[in-house]
């Protein structure tokens, strides 16, 4: 009983298709493919069916019409019903059977042409949309059809049945191929956008979490200057009342706890098989070796700081690494795309902001530097990161001659900024 119930469901249930219908194709051309030969197959079957439904069969005019409109007409509800429309055609196929039975012997019979042509075509649309099972269902009866006719009405059976029921299962079996493919297509597609969004996620918390480690050792040196300012406070400032004693006390255990949670922080972002580092984190004073680090992969960088940089006291450590490491994956994208060419890094301040330039045109020969991950992180994404802690701005993007650009402007006022505010700052790619 469950069988003929699953049985009775693959021929009532049309699949939930997840494809956009055909009418939604995104050329105009395609979406006119479909209809069009609908319409031409309509324009075609509809006039002979009713010619040879009632000359060659001498089928009632009315009845011959209202056969040839159903078998002719259900292919245009094939487009987006197709099962609905077998369900339609699959009556008249019967009845008409009936109607053209012993009528003439040298026309074929149960299927007269037309109806053949409009049933084989119909299976067509039926392939390319329901699930197999479907698809099988409609064939077993086809089948079944086919061979009570070959038993109860032997003296009038002819080849008819065997061609529809042979190049039906055929066409049913290549549709149901080749949804199958579409359909493993479809799916590994959006897996693989679903893999891209994932990877791009985890690049992205796994740059902010190393930026959060880089700028640990920023914090804490901060932190511990309190702790020792205010532990030493009662001892360097004399005749402090007692109240301000307990409150620099206060201050420094606060101080002292914001280390420890901080270096728990540390633990957490801090990779599985990544050590502690005890290096002090880079700044604009590094650049020198690091451009002299690239040259030695074979690209010529220049390094210009102008005067109001020099003039600062001093560029805050935050802004002083994000810059250096600005610069960094500017130079690695360099190094990648476009080795032997010749880069100018330009440092400079102006507007309470300090702005960095990266600049490199390709050697003749060579393709422009596009963005790539860096060596020491992930590229573009790396850059928007530190950018947008400091509430900056970053431009991006090649340059008529052929080279690729990265600006960055760095608000020197750190305690103004952060990443609540970086919304406000654009960047373009």
């Amino acid at each position: 009983m469950s069988t003929w119930n699953e049985f009775l469901r693959a021929l009532s249930e049309p699949v939930p298709d997840r494809r956009p219908p055909l009418s939604t194709a995104r050329r105009r051309w395609v979406r006119a493919v479909p209809y069009g030969v609908v319409l031409a197959m309509v324009g075609s079957l509809l006039p002979t069916g009713i010619v040879g439904l009632t000359e060659y069969y001498g089928v009632n005019p009315s009845l011959a019409t209202a056969l040839a409109v159903v078998q002719a007409g259900a292919l245009g509800l094939a487009l987006t019903r197709p099962l609905a429309a077998w369900q339609l055609v699959a009556p008249s196929v019967v009845v008409g059977a009936i109607a053209t039975h012993g009528a003439a012997a040298e026309q074929p019979w149960p299927w007269p042409v037309t109806t053949l042509l409009s049933y084989l075509f119909l299976m067509v649309l039926l392939a390319v949309r329901e699930r197999g099972r479907t698809l099988l269902a409609v064939w077993t009866v086809t089948f079944l059809g086919c061979s009570l006719a070959w038993t109860v009405f032997n003296e009038n059976f002819d080849g008819s049945s065997v061609v529809a029921c042979a190049v039906s299962g055929a066409v049913l079996l290549l549709g149901w191929s080749l949804r199958g493919r579409g359909e493993a297509q479809r799916r590994l597609a959006e897996q693989e956008q679903i893999s891209e969004t994932e990877r791009a996620g985890r690049t992205l918390l796994e740059e902010r979490a190393r930026i959060a480690r880089e700028l640990h050792d920023v914090v804490a040196h901060h932190m511990s200057v309190i702790a020792v300012q205010a532990d030493s406070a009662p001892y360097r400032i004399e005749g402090l009342p007692a109240a301000a004693v307990d409150e620099f006390g206060q201050i420094a255990t606060a101080a002292r706890g914001s280390l420890a949670e901080m270096r728990r922080l540390l633990g957490v972002l801090r990779t599985a098989g990544t050590g502690a580092d005890k290096t002090p984190q880079p700044g604009l004073a590094d650049l020198p070796g690091l451009l002299a680090t690239v040259a030695q992969a074979g690209v010529r960088a220049e390094l210009a700081v102008d005067d109001g940089v020099h003039a600062l006291d001093p560029v805050p450590e935050a802004v002083g690494l994000s810059a250096y490491r600005i610069v960094q994956e500017a130079l690695a994208n360099v190094v990648r795309h476009a080795p032997g060419a010749a880069a100018e890094v330009r440092i400079t301040a102006a507007d309470g902001a300090l702005t960095v330039l990266v600049d490199n045109a390709p050697p003749p020969g060579a393709a422009p530097a596009v963005e790539t991950s860096g060596s020491t992180g992930q590229g573009l994404v790396g850059m928007r990161e530190r950018v947008r802690l400091l509430a900056g701005t970053l431009d991006t993007g090649p340059t008529t001659g052929g080279g690729y650009r990265v600006t960055a402007v760095l608000p020197l006022d750190v305690r103004a900024a952060g990443p609540a505010d970086a919304a406000s700052g654009e960047t373009t790619e």
